[in-house]
């Protein structure tokens, strides 16, 4: 991938020539920190503030049921979605081993679809290459696990603003723009997955809050895994290899949702992550510069704590704000800059061996050479690092030594009671559809998967009707975007209610 798209090269040579210090200061002995021991970090989220959960019922969590309800079996041959249909709260729907060529949508709340593994075999949902999506879901209290899902256009999994969910113990391998992708949810597990092969993100969280990622192996996709635009949240015990950008914690501008903060990545091995970048061209996630092992882009307080970070040619940590980042629009709603990033005790070596020539430029700018480990571009405030003698860093000098060595007092952001499920106004209906569908690939002003919104404003205008008929059965109009596939799931007066609301967007 050309070099050009990572980092701006004149903005890099003179990004921290006035904060940079020489002399007496760099032969001081280092300040060393014993992290078996110290004060612990305290996090960035109280449930007990936190008002949605006030005004709770406090019905039972996903894994909480205090009724059992009908069991649907479904044998090879069969069709999954007919025992969805057939399904009523409460139900779980299980899916014996065998083939099946489907798009599988639940909008129903507190269903379980579980694949039946016998001597070793899975129920694989096969999309032949033609169909876009394997499961879809906007009902809340959801679970999917052990399928094998393969060969779809669009996404393995995706949620559309469904609250408590858990996808666990899946093999998705080819499914196109994302492997794993709840969107608009909150309190959600995804857990032992195995992912590869996919265009954008092998687990892409988006705009959620109270999320847990673990135990996944994610290897051969664009990007590893993906907190975008999303709250409280922990990435810990992945295997992350072998992508072209291992772990992500940004912000996207043009989104309803403008901020991520408060994502604790730890306990991960992130290595080798040198893949080809083969992006969508033009898209946001082909600028990732192939051989990072962690991206940050303008995220607030991430904490990235007893990693295993190694071989990873450009860089072990990329830190940048929105300025230096190519590709990304502006949004002034949208706080560019990464603040109160905070590294703490890491296994970092043989990192930035073929770094590209912007971060050499950039080193310069230090009177450094070597093998980079950490490379922090633009503005960040408030951020602190421990240990730093023991990496190659360029961009960190000013910052701070933290007041905390380890993050053990948070186990998890998962809530003790689940999320009331959501319930939806029909005058909120293409708001929140659009939050939860539309916005997974368009932002309002740049490119994300899709064209931005004001193109589709242009050419629709005064047109919903056009955009809801489009929805339903879109066709291929740009050679540099991919297909868009059909959400005819949706009913016609929700298609329209999207259709309207897009159209009245403003930012």
């Amino acid at each position: 991938m050309a070099t050009k798209k990572v980092i701006g090269v004149l903005l890099l040579a003179g990004a921290f020539a006035a904060g940079v210090y020489y002399g007496n200061s760099q032969n001081a002995a280092p300040v060393i920190t014993n992290t078996a021991s110290g004060a612990s970090y305290g996090g960035g989220y109280d449930q007990a503030k936190d008002a949605e959960l006030q005004t709770s019922t406090k019905k039972s969590a996903v894994q909480q049921r205090t009724e059992v309800g009908e069991i649907h079996v479904v044998n090879d041959g069969d069709s999954i979605m007919a025992a969805v249909q057939a399904a009523k709260p409460g139900d779980t729907i299980q899916v014996m081993p065998g083939t099946y060529h489907e798009t599988v949508y639940i909008d129903k709340d507190d269903i379980r679809i579980i694949g039946v593994i016998k001597d070793g075999k899975r129920a694989m949902l096969d999309g032949k290459g033609v169909l876009n999506d394997a499961f879809l879901y906007s009902g809340n209290n959801f679970v999917v696990e052990n399928f094998l899902i393969t060969r779809y256009k669009g996404n393995g999994v995706m949620g559309q603003a469904g609250n408590n969910f858990e996808i666990r113990n899946n093999i998705i391998e080819d499914t196109g723009v994302y492997g794993i992708f709840p969107q608009l949810g909150k309190n959600g597990i995804v857990e032992y997955n195995v992912i590869s092969g996919i265009e954008d993100a092998a687990i892409y969280v988006g705009m959620s809050d109270n999320i847990h990622v673990a135990h996944n192996d994610v290897f051969e996709n664009v990007a590893g895994i993906e907190i975008e635009n999303s709250r409280h949240a922990i990435v810990e015990n992945n295997n992350v290899y072998n992508n072209a950008g291992g772990i992500l914690a940004f912000i996207t501008p043009g989104l309803p949702i403008k901020n991520t903060y408060d994502v604790i990545i730890r306990n991960n091995f992130i290595y080798d992550n040198n893949h080809v970048n083969f992006g969508a061209p033009g898209s946001m996630v082909a600028s990732i510069p192939s051989g990072t092992g962690i991206l940050i882009m303008a995220s607030d307080d991430v904490v990235v704590e007893n990693n295993l970070i190694k071989d990873n040619k450009t860089t072990g940590i990329l830190i940048t704000d929105h300025a230096n980042a190519p590709g990304v629009t502006t949004d002034p709603e949208s706080d560019p800059n990464p603040d109160g990033i905070k590294i703490l005790n890491n296994m970092m070596y043989h990192n930035g061996y073929d770094t590209i020539d912007e971060v050499k430029a950039l080193m310069l700018t230090e009177l450094k050479q070597g093998q980079p480990d950490i490379v922090r571009v633009g503005k960040s405030n408030g951020s602190c690092i421990i240990n730093r003698h023991r990496y190659v860093t360029v961009g960190v000098n000013s910052w701070a030594e933290c007041d905390f060595t380890n993050t053990h007092n948070i186990i998890t952001y998962l809530l003790d009671e689940p999320v009331p499920p959501r319930v939806i106004d029909p005058s909120e209906r293409g708001k929140v559809v659009y939050n939860g569908v539309c916005a997974g690939c368009h932002t309002y002003t740049g490119r994300m998967i899709g064209p931005p919104v004001q193109i589709i404003q242009a050419l629709y205008m005064d047109n919903p009707q056009g955009i809801a008929d489009f929805i339903a059965n879109p066709t291929k109009k740009r050679e540099d975007y991919p297909e868009m596939p059909p959400q005819n799931y949706l009913d016609e007066e929700t298609r329209l209610a999207v259709a309207n609301y897009l159209l009245a967007q403003t930012k």
